[in-house]
């Protein structure tokens, strides 16, 4: 007896489903970007490939990380604009603002640890070779944020990387 080969998933399940949870991302990031912020002790811990088609930034900053970012979403964040496609957030680094824009595809990891909420999610396929990241302007100093002690506050990602 003869057995037929496994079927073949035309409707694409595991991408539809990629697709689904980067909605919850989309929806967590509208909740943040609300007047009210985050609630109670939420914050985000975003990965997502630099490298991935849309992503774009201060090219000093994504030429630090070539492959893959983490932002902390947390105290400290400005401007926050969810999109339909991709959502943008300025950020300090290094005591300067610079503006991110990061499409959901580009996501590979979503964390709030103050629930223990984690999503993963497979890595995009990588923009053209020869494409190079879109920068955008840099804040002038005027315009730029402060903290409410007008300090950048460092935070260690270094339990989130992979070894």
């Amino acid at each position: 007896m003869a057995q037929d080969p496994p079927a073949q998933d035309l409707m694409h399940y595991e991408a539809l489903a990629q697709d689904a949870l980067r909605g919850v991302v989309k929806a967590a990031l509208r909740r943040a970007a609300a007047p009210e912020g985050l609630p109670g002790a939420h914050h985000f811990y975003i990965t997502f490939k630099t490298d991935a088609a849309g992503v774009s930034g201060p090219p000093d900053l994504l030429g630090k990380y070539p492959d893959e970012m983490t932002i902390v979403l947390q105290h400290q964040y400005w401007d926050l604009a969810p999109g339909e496609t991709f959502f943008s957030v300025t950020l300090q680094f290094g005591g300067q603002p610079k503006r991110l824009s990061i499409p959901y595809a580009a996501v590979t990891r979503f964390y709030d640890p103050s629930v223990q909420f984690l999503l993963q999610f497979e890595p995009p396929p990588a923009g053209p070779a020869d494409a190079k990241p879109t920068p955008t302007p840099p804040v002038p100093e005027a315009e730029a944020p402060k903290g409410p002690d007008g300090e950048a506050k460092i935070v260690s990602l270094d339990q989130f990387r992979k070894k």
